[in-house]
């Protein structure tokens, strides 16, 4: 397939997990792709993981602090730049922190809230005159399992998921009649870097049976970042065409 042949793709978070499955789909579908993350050492995997592939020249990266206003402002400029504009946006870039709910500091509460949400919000909003200047503009946001159905000890990432859930209906319906769709993707029990290791940082306390409904009804465990990059790649082509202002969980029927 060449779905994305011609088309210019951003993705955040483009140096690890999910956003690096999406970056790995795009480019072998035929896409433009410039892709950030404050990774620098997960951007160049992306890179050579390309260049095997045989497609690197049409992959460039950048270090971004998608929190940072400053910092966004300038680097999805210099992406818009490189590619020549955009037709795509990917926001697959985030942080998943655990903790008690009476525990968790505001420290970490700001933390998670401003990769997460204000992050997405600054991606979205530096990419807008750009994406609508484009060719059947989309935006592709990540919002999880976690904003509609109950994780344990995940408030605060909870809260940040929900509220990208409702500023992609929002933003759906605000620039609907100039062409642009909006959608969310909301994984749940899928393995990348966020879900296993250091990722989730449970509390030592943690009640496992409190998960005992969190484990996903076909395949046997949880599935690959591959699983959910090739809706993504579904959703920024004409294969999505009709899809908007809605959400698209991709869980194996953890949550039926």
């Amino acid at each position: 397939m060449n779905r994305y042949e011609g088309r210019r793709v951003l993705v955040s978070g483009g140096g690890s997990g999910i956003g690096q499955a999406t970056v790995h789909r795009i480019l072998a579908e035929g896409g433009r792709v410039h892709t950030v993350d404050v990774d620098e050492a997960g951007l160049k995997a992306t890179v050579e993981q390309a260049t095997a592939d045989g497609v690197a020249e049409r992959l460039s990266t950048a270090l971004l602090d998608i929190s940072d206003e400053g910092a966004v402002k300038d680097g999805v400029a210099a992406a818009v730049a490189g590619l020549g504009g955009l037709d795509v946006l990917v926001n697959a870039a985030g942080i998943l922190r655990s903790e008690h709910t009476h525990k968790t500091s505001l420290e970490l509460w700001n933390k998670v809230i401003s990769v997460n949400l204000t992050g997405t919000f600054l991606m979205i909003r530096e990419s807008l005159p750009a994406l609508l200047a484009g060719e059947k503009p989309v935006v592709v946001n990540f919002s999880s399992t976690s904003a509609s159905f109950a994780h344990p000890y995940m408030s605060a990432y909870a809260a940040s998921k929900g509220g990208i859930q409702a500023m992609t209906h929002g933003l759906a319906a605000e620039y609907s009649k100039q062409g642009l769709r909006a959608v969310s993707v909301a994984p749940g029990s899928i393995a990348s870097g966020m879900t296993t290791g250091a990722g989730p940082g449970l509390p030592e306390d943690t009640d496992w049976s409190l998960f005992a409904k969190l484990a996903p009804a076909i395949g046997e465990g949880f599935a690959g970042p591959e699983t959910v990059a090739g809706v993504v790649a579904m959703l920024g082509s004409e294969d999505g065409a009709f899809i908007t202002g809605t959400e698209i969980r991709i869980d194996g029927g953890t949550h039926y």
